[in-house]
């Protein structure tokens, strides 16, 4: 029961109040022994990665709609993908969630749920994504990625290891690209033979590109938006030398324990971007901006729920007053690249387009195909663009947009 309660109160922050589940699972989850905490996270998350098709289910045995937010559609929701997804007996999953609507509709729900169940109730093989997201993703990207992107969140994601030097022994895996392993999902993470030693740390392959593409250590280079680090222990690997800029003191600190255990060096620097500025410009800048996080929907399902276009513009605005700062912290000659962990074209393209109108003292550096792991190509200007679909046969990648530009002068 308390796990339930645990996911209902995340359902209805993703859904009612917009709120990321990560950023509210330790309130919601207060009290909770670590396991009944996974349950209620694994819930959710499930319930999120389905949920149209749950609500397929519910509406198809139901002679009037109950309402988005009632507590019985939402307890219906739960016992469902409990019984059909994470293979609690049915009889569990009904009993676990009745007292979700105490005082309420008990019989609708226990009536609906059991007519279900009678009837062999199943989720098809892929999930269906929400209508407004299906339809602004097929706007900006085509009806193929729309199917790719079903078949991207029908599972979870695998786990990928950057590692820091060629010579790490790292777990068995598929060996995506130079120094990146792919594990299959489900791993216990520090367990991993390795993990201890510090020689890799988990970041999905397209997240390792930003940091990539801008080569072996070559001077100064400011991490803007650092943490959680996966980019900054990449670039101190490289051999730059690195100062990882963050707001998020907490999140710093997680860079500070990564760093701590991989024996990497890099200076870390508490700021707000729009109003820090460095005491010298710098040879390189990686900004990998705040964005909507559409791109990462495999692993964070709630972003499909919570990110309307309102949040889309306003991310995108956010980026545009920090890459126009961060512009002006590259000497001439030197390198910026622009990242974001989106899928929206608003937050990509069409910021870079508008950037690019403005500073004329910028030029893009097209990325070559021979710089990029294999399945995965440049779009024709020279910027990267990793779309559901790529690298399907060896469990796919996150949704990202990279832009490599060199400060004329």
């Amino acid at each position: 029961m308390p796990a339930r309660r645990a996911a209902l109160r995340l359902l209805d922050g993703v859904l009612r109040r917009g709120l990321a589940i990560e950023a509210q699972l330790d309130r919601a989850t207060q009290g909770l022994a670590p396991s009944d905490r996974g349950l209620a996270h694994a819930i959710a998350a499930e319930t999120l990665r389905w949920l149209p098709d749950l609500d397929l289910l519910i509406d198809s045995a139901t002679r009037n709609r109950i309402a988005d937010d009632a507590k019985a559609r939402m307890a219906l929701r739960i016992a469902l993908v409990q019984a059909l997804r994470l293979g609690t007996p049915q009889h569990a999953a009904i009993a676990t969630v009745l007292p979700l609507v105490e005082g309420g509709p008990r019989k609708l729900v226990h009536g609906v749920f059991g007519a279900l169940m009678r009837g062999q109730a199943a989720l098809p093989d892929m999930p269906g994504l929400p209508d407004l997201v299906a339809a602004r993703w097929a706007h900006q990207h085509g009806d193929a990625m729309v199917e790719a992107a079903r078949a991207a969140i029908a599972q979870p994601p695998p786990i990928d290891l950057s590692l820091a030097r060629a010579d790490v022994e790292a777990p068995e895996g598929i060996t995506l690209a130079e120094r990146h392993v792919r594990l299959p999902a489900g791993a216990s993470v520090p367990a991993l033979d390795g993990f201890a030693e510090g020689g890799w740390w988990v970041q999905d392959i397209a997240a390792s590109l930003p940091a990539r593409l801008l080569g072996p250590g070559a001077g100064h280079v400011l991490d803007l938006c650092a943490a959680p680090g996966g980019k900054t222990l990449q670039l101190a690997a490289a051999g730059w030398d690195v100062s990882a800029v963050d707001s998020s003191p907490a999140r710093l600190a997680m860079l500070a324990q990564n760093l701590e255990r991989t024996g990497l060096t890099a200076r870390t620097i508490t700021a707000d971007l729009l109003q820090w500025s460095p005491d010298a410009p710098a040879d390189a800048v990686l900004l990998d901006a705040p964005c909507s996080a559409t791109g990462i929907f495999r692993r964070h399902p709630d972003v499909l729920h919570r990110v309307r276009p309102a949040i889309v513009a306003e991310t995108a605005a956010t980026q545009a007053a920090m890459l126009a700062r961060a512009a002006d912290w590259v000497r001439p000659g030197g390198r910026l690249v622009y990242a974001v962990c989106s899928l929206e074209r608003a937050e990509g393209e069409e910021q870079l387009a508008r950037f690019l109108a403005a500073r004329s003292d910028y030029a893009i550096v097209p990325v070559e195909a021979d710089e990029l792991p294999d399945g995965i190509t440049p779009a024709p200007d020279g910027t990267v663009r990793t779309l559901p679909g790529m690298l399907e046969d060896a469990g796919g990648l996150d949704g990202f947009f990279i832009a490599r530009m060199r400060r004329l002068g």
